[in-house]
């Protein structure tokens, strides 16, 4: 009689411990490509609404006359900014700060600082501003890389 309880305990035990235990089984997560190709997928992400873009910016653009232009761009709330630049390679190395708002293009991807000169247009991408030329272009060729601002 005590070998039947002993058998009958464990077995007992090896039932709860079996039904204690989680399920190998995984339940896969099916994303369909289609739905983040499609144009209203596209239309509706931009960098003003997809990124984490307030922060500050920070790099050495090229110069014509000087060793490069230390550049400082903070984007703050409210479509705030604060611009410092450094001329390098000048005797007059001082900081020159200007502040003002920016405001965003319609396809919501590159910002205008409304009170630089231009070229004042920065396209935005993650954790990284690319100077804009002239006409809003992406600079191109050789210096392309010289023309970023990364966010710290």
């Amino acid at each position: 009689m005590f070998k039947n309880l002993k058998i009958a305990l464990s077995l007992s035990f090896l039932i709860v411990m079996a039904s204690c235990q989680k399920s190998n089984q995984s339940d896969d997560l099916v994303v369909d490509d289609e739905v983040f190709e499609s144009e209203e997928f596209v239309e509706h992400h931009t960098a003003l609404n997809s990124l984490d873009y307030m922060g500050i910016y920070k790099g050495v653009l090229p110069c014509a006359d000087c060793e490069g232009i230390q550049t400082t761009v903070e984007l703050g709330s409210g479509n705030s900014y604060t611009k410092k630049v450094i001329y390098l390679g000048k005797d007059d190395q001082e900081v020159i700060e200007t502040s003002g708002t920016f405001s965003w293009n319609e396809g919501g991807n590159t910002i205008t600082l409304n009170e630089e000169e231009e070229p004042n247009q920065y396209f935005v991408g993650e954790n990284i501003l690319f100077h804009l030329d002239m006409e809003g272009n992406r600079i191109e060729g050789e210096l392309a890389e010289k023309y970023q601002l990364n966010k710290e």
